[in-house]
């Protein structure tokens, strides 16, 4: 049986606590109104039962667009209520440099980022076809570059960013973010996908200029001034079922006053989502809500020499994931 498509976020109104929903069609029904066991609390709640949720979740989602009158008539319109981060995860991670044209445009851009393979080339074009060399044996033979980013840079997908005095260089990543179903530890690749409950997008905000610590080189990145400042991953509008998306598939856009700076498709990316989780499992424990930032495309603030500054709006979308407006403002 064909399931209608749905996906879930996080709401309020008129000033009340937030409320876990169902979206479909431009409204909304709480999740408490479906009623499903599973279906309490929190997405993130109803992620700790994923098993029991999904089901649940699946049959509210075929009698609403069936025309059940009792669902039918608990439906808010969407635009009647403020849309929230779509949950609170306990951990984020993130893989740094996993677009291929991403990656090379870095190295390109910043000598610090330099591989030593690109040392002896005496011109850029030489540089960058080693470059490209490098990043063709990286994706079929090297690990995921993973790091931590703090649940506290978590913001809405319209919520401000604060620009701080303390950085010139604010940089832009929309990524597309995968949110684990169940506890993952030492997962393999071919069964990576049975962990994944959804995907939603990320802006995975990056002080350019804090990434390395020019008074400590030999210690390198700063991943925690560089990304993990209140605001500085904008997550959301809405979490999307896994069976709902094709993540090797997917368009990933952003603008900065309304002026497109990546278009990317998520084919390009170099590490698999299997083997990121892969990776990580291995190393840690991942927990039901947590999320993984996946990569940036092209077309970065440090690619075009453009960096972010109060009064700028960014608008980031994902196939069929929804859309981030970001607006900046001078931190108070």
């Amino acid at each position: 049986m064909t399931i209608p498509s749905f996906s879930l976020g996080s709401f309020s109104i008129a000033g009340s606590l937030p409320f876990a929903g169902m979206v479909r069609d431009g409204k909304v029904i709480a999740l408490t109104g479906l009623g499903g066991e599973a279906l309490k609390g929190s997405i993130l709640d109803s992620l700790d039962r994923w098993d029991r949720a999904l089901p649940e979740l699946q049959e509210a989602a075929r009698r609403w667009a069936a025309g059940d009158p009792g669902l039918a008539a608990l439906a808010v319109p969407l635009e009647a209520l403020r849309v929230h981060a779509p949950l609170l995860p306990r951990q984020i991670f993130a893989t740094g440099a996993n677009y291929r044209k991403h990656v090379i445009d870095l190295v390109m851009g910043d000598p610090d980022m330099r591989f030593a393979e690109m040392e002896e080339a005496r011109t850029d074009e030489e540089r960058r076809q080693a470059a490209e060399r490098m990043m063709d044996e990286r994706a079929g033979n090297s690990q995921p570059y993973c790091f931590n980013k703090l649940p506290t840079s978590l913001s809405g997908p319209f919520d401000p960013l604060s620009i701080s005095e303390g950085t010139a260089k604010i940089d832009w990543e929309c990524e597309l973010a995968v949110v684990i179903g169940k506890p993952a530890r030492h997962v393999r690749a071919a069964d990576a996908s049975l962990y994944i409950a959804g995907y939603a997008i990320a802006n995975d905000v990056t002080a350019r200029d804090l990434v390395f610590r020019r008074d400590v080189k030999s210690l390198g990145t700063d991943w925690l001034s560089a990304k993990s400042q209140p605001g500085f991953t904008p997550f959301g509008p809405f979490l999307v079922p896994a069976q709902f998306v094709d993540p090797g598939n997917l368009r990933i856009c952003l603008s900065v006053n309304g002026r497109t700076m990546q278009d990317e498709q998520t084919g390009d990316m170099l590490i698999s989502i299997d083997r990121q989780i892969e990776y990580l499992s291995a190393r840690v424990q991942l927990l039901p809500g947590d999320i993984i930032c996946t990569g940036s495309p092209a077309g970065n603030g440090s690619h075009h020499g453009i960096f972010l500054k109060p009064g700028d709006e960014m608008v980031a979308t994902i196939t069929g994931l929804g859309e981030q407006r970001t607006t900046c403002i001078a931190a108070a």
